[in-house]
């Protein structure tokens, strides 16, 4: 599986069967939340039960991408929006906050004595693909996709 980081310009176009978009507060609560939405919604959606790999991996992606907006993108007083698409063959997250200036850094392996920059790993390993995309001087969306099968099902 090859994760690539996608910008507006290698962006396919989406349709999805179902779109859900929500505020959260930008602090650790409302990444909490976040998360938790998230995964209800994947299984409500899809109907692949809470433990599946692809139920796992869209805990994560989110997790991490909602922690990176309170953490990274948020201004005090702001907000971040969720966006969870079901497309025809995976979910998608998207992370809207309020630090267009903040673009993800690249992707490289943290000493094993770090304490923090692990996150895009984790989103680069769960996702088949992410990316980010910035429409405007006010706002950054980061995104994930998780495929809804697993390779052989």
């Amino acid at each position: 599986m090859t994760h690539h980081l996608l910008t507006d310009e290698t962006r396919p176009p989406l349709t999805p069967a179902r779109q859900l978009t929500l505020r959260f507060s930008g602090t650790r609560r409302g990444a909490r939340l976040a998360r938790r939405l998230a995964v209800q919604q994947f299984t409500e959606w899809t109907g692949l039960p809470y433990d599946s790999d692809p139920a796992r991996a869209a805990a994560l992606v989110t997790a991490e991408l909602a922690s990176n907006a309170v953490r990274h993108g948020s201004l005090p007083g702001r907000d971040f929006r969720l966006a969870l698409l079901l497309l025809p063959d995976r979910f998608r997250v998207e992370v809207t906050d309020t630090r267009p200036e903040r673009l993800p850094p690249p992707v490289t392996p943290q000493p094993a004595d770090e304490t923090s920059g692990r996150g895009l790993l984790i989103v680069q390993s769960y996702a088949d693909r992410w990316g980010r995309t910035v429409r405007d001087a006010y706002t950054k969306t980061v995104w994930a996709e998780v495929r809804l099968r697993t390779t052989g099902s």
